[in-house]
């Protein structure tokens, strides 16, 4: 294979439609934008969520309760998921490599399941039913400064 015989993939490449180039091309004229009003004009762009002037959506429903904004997510992992994978130790890192919780989120253990191994688990947070089921388990948990 050469240099000069590289082409895209067929039907990869498609023309710009070229709008106002007279009455045969079938967008001449007004160049497919129809008569007036504020679409046909130059330099017209929509607001997000914008109802042609009706009230929109987002003001018509009530607001309701409060959200706090300073609240932490944590990325959640259940004993039952825990108890499946083969490590002793597990650590955030630990988990994320093994796809068991996001990047980047301070992890908490959740007891859902029952685990029947023992484990050392590092992790941010635990609840208390994690913690206690692990430690019966014959296993230790470790809580991270988050």
């Amino acid at each position: 294979m050469k240099l000069s015989e590289l082409a895209p993939a067929e039907g990869s490449k498609k023309r710009k439609k070229r709008v106002g180039r007279g009455p045969g091309s079938g967008n001449g004229k007004t160049a497919g934008r129809g008569h007036k009003g504020q679409k046909s004009r130059s330099g017209y762009s929509q607001r997000v969520g914008f109802e042609g002037g009706q009230m929109p959506l987002v003001r018509r429903v009530p607001k309701r309760g409060f959200t706090n904004i300073f609240r932490t997510e944590y990325a959640v992992v259940n004993l039952a998921r825990l108890a499946k994978v083969e490590a002793t130790e597990l650590d955030p890192d630990s988990l994320v490599r093994l796809g068991l919780v996001k990047k980047g989120l301070p992890v908490k253990v959740l007891g859902t399941g029952e685990i029947g191994k023992a484990i050392k688990v590092v992790a941010h947070k635990f609840s208390s039913s994690a913690r206690s089921k692990i430690e019966a388990a014959g296993g230790s948990c470790q809580e991270l400064g988050s």
